[in-house]
């Protein structure tokens, strides 16, 4: 890819975000009196702007490039990822999960699984999490430094082999920089911020890029039928370019990814927690699945644009009585090379970051770099000014997902580990200042986790692997903990233990065909290869709930309950149901609720 060169213009317009980022840091610090304001925003927050930040915590790399990668390499069959694997466990949490969450005035997750089952089980979730944190917080600051190196923003200034490494430290010193001073309150304003900027930043270049390959029809005619249909195929996994049945598809991710996500992952349940009342706590994740049911058009389309951008542009030439490839697509980078059985368009071939070597897979093929989709979208179609707009809004989405997991794992290793198990007796003064150093550290580890996960091409990948492993299972507890009272503690720790390491045996016993032994399975030895990456993780989590599940039921068969009085509030039959008298029908949780549900089958069928 060639050096970007960005005018004075563009640099004003990163340079104004990054200090407002910093600014509102700077602001809110004199607030930070206590260690809730910090950890907890003093639970003080309206309602839709909590709704707001539980959506953005979530608009991180995983998102933005994640979604926009796994639009080119899959079509858009990753639509599913929000009207099946998203919007109905949102609507869930909402009515069913936050009274629970807020009620019980626990302070994160694993504090409230200390309540429901017992200590043991609260430190299994607390480090299982602590470490998906800095893995999920590593992947955005990877997927930062690797745009910043790829835009060549620093050409000239550092010697090549050193931008890469720069940038990540510059990103980790900025995210480090407004949470260390505003806590929680700094992140979720910061998030609003952020989620205005991405929409600004991405609809004109949906937009452009639909004008530039003849609309959706144009996308239709270019590409093969299953990048354009989300149900085409799923009779059988080697069918479609997800590489999973409707079974793994509707199991795996349907439910116990994205349930398993959204009901447990105190990165996304904390920003509700802020909220300044239980009923707006309730409204959170309701008014947040609004904007996410939409978000596929501003972050998959721009994959399939930039997938069919190769081949339009051929077939157009050619149609036109030139050479294919030589006119109409001088342009674009050598990778534009039209292959129908794996359209890539203008997506680049990966390069390691550290050799700067072409990577190629198993098979002597090369590998694609679809996290390069929306940068290479956003340098081919936006003018000066338009392109600071595009990378600041992208700078903010990796600033997002780095925030929210980070004040998430200072939050958890405080209360939850420190305070739990390190020092019991502390003051609120001294765990408002281990929280500053959580900070640090979390960040610092994030920084570690960036260069290990430079061996996928496909961060949304990466992503649901780590969320197979620590969630999957999770949500196996939390789904017997809050619905079965006669779950025990012992039986809820063995279950999510041994889900836990099921998840790990079953990476280790797996392949994705084409890849290599190593970080994507088979480390143990390879018993059987899945079509793809995703439907490994898919796969992985359902054999890590249902043997959770399983153990989680006969242990606690076997073991002594606890009396029903210590659990209400805490399991679904034994606690008062949420006053609602006072609000009219079309203000209720579960009206809005079923109206979201409603437009996301709408949305499924068309």
């Amino acid at each position: 890819m060639n050096v970007t060169h960005l005018t004075y213009i563009d640099w004003l317009i990163m340079l104004v975000y990054f200090a407002f980022v910093l600014g509102i840091g700077f602001a809110l610090k004199r607030y930070m009196r206590t260690s809730n304001d910090f950890f907890l925003a003093g639970r003080s927050i309206p309602a839709w702007v909590c709704g707001l930040a539980f959506i953005s915590a979530n608009l991180g790399a995983q998102e933005v490039i994640g979604m926009g990668a796994s639009g080119a390499k899959y079509g858009i069959v990753t639509s599913h990822f929000y009207w099946i694997g998203a919007i109905p466990a949102m609507c869930f949490v909402g009515i069913f999960m936050m009274p629970f969450y807020y009620g019980s005035k626990a302070r994160s997750v694993p504090e409230f699984l200390r309540l429901r089952f017992d200590e043991k089980t609260r430190a299994v979730n607390a480090f299982s999490f602590a470490i998906m944190t800095i893995l999920s917080s590593g992947i955005s600051m990877y997927a930062m430094a690797l745009l910043i190196q790829t835009l060549g923003l620093f050409k000239g200034i550092l010697p090549d082999a050193m931008i890469f490494h720069v940038s990540i430290i510059l990103s980790a010193l900025i995210v480090l920089g407004y949470i260390f001073l505003g806590g929680l309150t700094s992140a979720i304003y910061n998030e609003v911020l952020q989620f205005f900027l991405i929409v600004a930043g991405f609809l004109p270049l949906v937009w452009i890029g639909l004008r530039n390959v003849g609309g959706w029809q144009g996308i239709k005619q270019t590409l093969p039928p299953s990048f354009t249909h989300s149900w085409r195929g799923m009779e059988h996994a080697n069918t479609n370019n997800l590489g999973v049945e409707w079974v793994g598809l509707t199991m795996g991710l349907g439910f116990v990814l994205s349930f398993g996500y959204w009901c447990t992952n105190f990165l996304v349940v904390q920003r509700a927690m802020a909220a300044d009342s239980e009923e707006s706590a309730r409204k959170v994740p309701l008014i947040a699945t609004i904007p996410k049911m939409f978000f596929p058009l501003l972050v998959i389309l721009p994959g399939l644009i930039a997938v069919s951008m190769g081949s339009h542009m051929t077939s157009a030439s050619s149609a036109a009585g030139q050479p294919a490839g030589v006119t109409a697509t001088a342009s674009l980078p050598a990778s534009a090379v039209t292959d129908m059985d794996r359209p890539h368009g203008i997506v680049p071939v990966k390069t390691d970051p550290i050799t700067g070597a072409p990577v190629i897979d198993s098979n002597g093929q090369p590998v694609y770099n679809y996290d390069l989709t929306i940068p290479v979208m956003l340098l081919h179609f936006f003018p000066t000014g338009i392109l600071g707009l595009g990378l600041t809004a992208l700078l903010a989405s990796f600033m997002s997902g780095m925030a929210g997991n980070v004040t998430a794992f200072n939050t958890v290793w405080t209360y939850d580990i420190y305070q739990a198990y390190i020092n019991r007796k502390g003051s609120d003064a001294h765990y408002l200042w281990m929280g500053r150093m959580a900070t640090i550290g979390g960040v610092a580890l994030s920084v570690a986790a960036a260069y290990a996960v430079t061996g996928f091409n496909n961060i949304m990948d990466a992503l649901q692997l780590v969320f197979a492993l620590v969630n999957a299972p999770l949500f196996a507890t939390f789904l017997l903990g809050m619905f079965w009272k006669r779950t025990t503690g012992h039986g809820a720790f063995c279950g999510l233990t041994i889900g836990t390491v099921a998840a790990f045996i079953h990476h280790g016993l797996t392949l994705p065909l084409g890849d290599a032994v190593g970080i994507h399975g088979g480390w143990i030895h390879v018993v059987h290869q899945y079509p793809s990456d995703m439907a490994q993780n898919f796969w992985t989590a359902i054999f890590a709930f249902t043997i959770n599940f399983i153990i989680t039921v006969v242990i606690s068969l076997s073991t002594k309950p606890r009396p029903e009085q210590e659990l209400v509030g805490l399991v679904y039959s034994l606690t008062p149901k949420p006053v609602e008298t006072h609000l009219e029908w079309y203000q209720k949780p579960s009206t809005l609720a079923i109206a979201v549900l409603a437009v996301a089958v709408v949305l499924n069928l068309v």
